[in-house]
């Protein structure tokens, strides 16, 4: 592994952090920085949409205050598989998201969900983007 293939991979891993953030905070223009215009979103395995990034992101900000604004992802066992070029790059990631939900009696509960988010990033004049997420859910608990 080179210096460059280094610093493509430091650059998807804060791609894939500043998605996570902007979702656990709420900073829904900064996934901007993270997907493609084009790019196409799939959240069908956890109960949500696929479409496009122009309709997933709005989606997002309707949909994910019924959780929280106290959403915690992690992120971790990234694998890397560039092309030849390295002009674009298929990411696996593990992740956690535990969230908290009203419990309907005045309280909250935590639910959660665990799998692999599966991204398809392509380089830009704008760094690393991805232009697909599938998002595979492996377990769920609390729901």
């Amino acid at each position: 592994m080179d210096l460059a293939e280094l610093v493509d991979r430091a650059e998807i891993t804060d791609a894939l952090t500043r998605y996570t953030r902007a979702v656990d905070e709420g900073d829904f223009e900064r996934l901007d920085t993270v997907f493609t215009p084009d790019a196409h979103i799939d959240y069908t395995e956890s109960g949500g949409v696929a479409d496009t990034f122009a309709v997933v992101k709005p989606w997002l900000a309707a949909n994910l205050p019924a959780f929280s604004r106290h959403r915690l992802h992690t992120i971790g066992q990234v694998e890397f598989a560039f092309d030849a070029e390295r002009t674009t790059c298929e990411v696996v990631a593990y992740f956690d998201n535990p969230m908290r939900v009203d419990d309907g009696k005045g309280g909250e509960r935590v639910v959660e969900v665990g799998g692999l988010y599966r991204h398809s990033f392509v380089r830009t004049p704008q760094g690393w983007r991805s232009r697909r997420l599938h998002e595979q859910v492996v377990w769920t608990r609390g729901f």
